[in-house]
C-alpha cells in the first residue's frame, strides 16, 4: 500500500509538530520528549514525572528555589527559613536574596576546609526551615560538595523534636562529566540540570523534584511540564539533552582518570613556571576544573592575552563577568578578597586533547612573565 502523502497544516502550532497537538506530527514530538524524558529519570533513578524540563539551570533552580518556598507561603505556612551556600551560582543566590525581600529568613551555610560545616548547619536549622541549597559541584572552582552529609543532617533534625521540615535541593549542573548523577547519590530532593553543562546543546535545563513537593509556576499560560513551564516544550532538545547525559554517564570513569591525570601535569607545569601562584583544592575535587589566583595581576587582562593566544577561559563565572570584586566563590572559600580579585579558571571536557593543556601552561607563564615584567616596570624596579 501506498502511503498517504501528508501537508502540515498547523504552522500556527509549531513549524515542526507540537507535542500537545493531535495530529501524527504531534504524536512523533509527544513521543521524543517523552523518551528523552524517560531516559533522563532512568539516568537519575527517578520516576518520568518527577523530570521537569526548563529552559536550563537558571530557571530550574529559580524554580526550586522561589517557586517551593513560595508555595508553602501560599498554603499558610509562618515564618520560612532558608539555607544556601555563599560559593553558589547567581542564580541560587540571587533568588534567595529576592526570597529575603519577601520576607524570608536566609543564612549562608557555614563553610570549613572546603566543605559544609555539618555540625554548625544543624545548629542553624529550625522548625521553619523550608529549603537548604548546596551545589553538586561548585562551577568555578570544582570542589565537589558533601551533599549527603548535609542531607544526613537535615533527616536527623527531622527526627527531632523541633525537627526542621527542610528539603534539600542540590545544583547539579556541574557534575555530569565526573560525578554519578542519581539522586541518591547526592541524597538530594530536588536535583538541576543543564544541557549546555554536560554537551553543545543549549536552551533546555530540567528540575527533577517529586510532585509531592509543593512547587508554584512563575507564570501562566499552559500546561505543560506539570504547569511549571508553560509554553510548547522542544523534544528536539530534550533529545539531544537525554543523549549527552547517556553519553557523559558511559564515559565518566574514563574520563575522571583522563581529567586527573591532566589536572596533576597541569599544576605541576604552572607552579614550577609561575611564582606566587595559589591553587584553591577541595577534600574532594571535580579533576576537569582548576581554579588557582595569581595575587597582584590582572587576571581579566590575562584572559584577554590567553584569548588573543587562543585560549579560552575565564577569571570567574560568566554569570558574573560584571562584577568588580573578583570571585564570590574564592571569597566564600578562601576569605582572601586579594586571591579572589585575581582567579584564573581552567575547565575542559572529554574532547580537549592532553597536549593542549600542556601547551596553555607555557603560553599562560610566558603571557604572565609580560605582565610581571609591565608591573616591575611601571613600579621602577
Amino acid at each position: 500500500m501506498f502511503r498517504m502523502r501528508r501537508t502540515y497544516l498547523d504552522y500556527a502550532a509549531g513549524g515542526s509538530g507540537n507535542p500537545s497537538s493531535p495530529h501524527e506530527e504531534g504524536h512523533r514530538a509527544k513521543k521524543m520528549l517523552e523518551d528523552a524524558r524517560t531516559d533522563i529519570a532512568r539516568l537519575v533513578e527517578a520516576q518520568s514525572d518527577d523530570i521537569v524540563f526548563t529552559s536550563g539551570a537558571t530557571e530550574a533552580n529559580a524554580l526550586a528555589i522561589l517557586g517551593h518556598v513560595r508555595a508553602l507561603r501560599e498554603s499558610g505556612e509562618g515564618a520560612l527559613h532558608a539555607l544556601y551556600l555563599p560559593s553558589a551560582h547567581a542564580s541560587v543566590v540571587e533568588n534567595m536574596r529576592l526570597l529575603a525581600s519577601e520576607g524570608v529568613a536566609i543564612e549562608a551555610l557555614p563553610i570549613r576546609d572546603y566543605r559544609v560545616d555539618t555540625e554548625a548547619l544543624a545548629l542553624l536549622l529550625r522548625s521553619e526551615t523550608a529549603l537548604v541549597s548546596v551545589d553538586a559541584v561548585c562551577g568555578e572552582t570544582g570542589v565537589v560538595w558533601n551533599t549527603r552529609e548535609v542531607a544526613e543532617t537535615l533527616r536527623t533534625a527531622r527526627g527531632g523534636s523541633a525537627a526542621a521540615r527542610g528539603i534539600l535541593h542540590v545544583d547539579a549542573s556541574q557534575a555530569p562529566l565526573t560525578e554519578k548523577i542519581t539522586r541518591a547519590h547526592f541524597g538530594a530532593d530536588m536535583l538541576t540540570f543543564d544541557a549546555s553543562k554536560v554537551g553543545e546543546s543549549r536552551g533546555i535545563g530540567a528540575l527533577v523534584a517529586h510532585r509531592t513537593i509543593p512547587i508554584v509556576p512563575f507564570y501562566g499560560g499552559g500546561g505543560q511540564e506539570r504547569a511549571l513551564h508553560p509554553g510548547t516544550e522542544a523534544p528536539e532538545l530534550a533529545r539531544g539533552f537525554a543523549t549527552a547525559l547517556r553519553a557523559a554517564a558511559q564515559g565518566r570513569e574514563a574520563f575522571r582518570a583522563a581529567a586527573a591525570r591532566d589536572r596533576a601535569l597541569l599544576i605541576g607545569l604552572i607552579t614550577d613556571a609561575i611564582p606566587n601562584v595559589f591553587i584553591q583544592e577541595g577534600r574532594t575535587q571535580a579533576p576537569n576544573i582548576l581554579n588557582f589566583s595569581l595575587p597582584g595581576r590582572d587576571t581579566d587582562y590575562l584572559v584577554m592575552l590567553l584569548n588573543e593566544a587562543g585560549f579560552a577561559v575565564s577569571s570567574k563565572s560568566a554569570c558574573e563577568t560584571d562584577s568588580e570584586e573578583g570571585s564570590r566563590a574564592v571569597l566564600a572559600l578562601t576569605g582572601d578578597a586579594a586571591r579572589a580579585r585575581a582567579t584564573l579558571r581552567i575547565s575542559w571536557g572529554p574532547r580537549t586533547p592532553s597536549r593542549a593543556l600542556a601547551r596553555f601552561a607555557r603560553v599562560l607563564a610566558r603571557e604572565i612573565a609580560f605582565i610581571d615584567t609591565d608591573i616591575d616596570t611601571k613600579a621602577g624596579r
